[in-house]
Formats: C-alpha cells, structure tokens, sequence
C-alpha cells in the first residue's frame, strides 16, 4: 500500500468493515514514533443536516404546543 501524491492512502475493505468506517465517518489521527493510529473520532456530527440541527437545538423560544404547529404548517 503506497501513499498517493495528495496524501491520501486506501484503507481495505475488510479494515474498514471491521473497524466500523462507512462513508463520511470522521476519523482522527495519534501519532506515536513512527507509527500512525487511525481512530473514529469521538463526537460523530457529521453531515450537514445533523449539525445543523446540533447547533439549533434548545434554541427555540415558539410558545405554541405541537398541535398548535401542525394546525398552523397544515394549513388548517
């Protein structure tokens, strides 16, 4: 396995299956000496949406209850 000329290097298949890295798992990095560890990074927010949603949460200030919404996006 070679490392390519942007840095970037394949981890197998069968790493990445065992490992539990699918698509868009962020990773981190420990260097020790000459060895590099490839870690699942501890806090998964990963995709747009979800962060997006991370940095609204608790942030709502609507005094209506549920049913009050509903009516209200409904149309009704």
């Amino acid at each position: 396995m070679r490392v390519n000329a942007g840095g970037q290097v394949t981890i197998p298949k069968e790493i990445r299956e065992q490992a539990g890295l699918k698509p868009h798992t962020e990773v981190e990095f420990e260097v020790e000496g000459e060895s590099v560890r490839i870690l699942r990074a501890r806090k998964q927010v990963s995709r747009r949406g979800e962060r997006l949603v991370a940095h609204l949460r608790g942030r709502g200030k609507v005094l209506m209850t549920t049913v009050e919404i509903m009516r209200l996006t409904r149309g009704r």
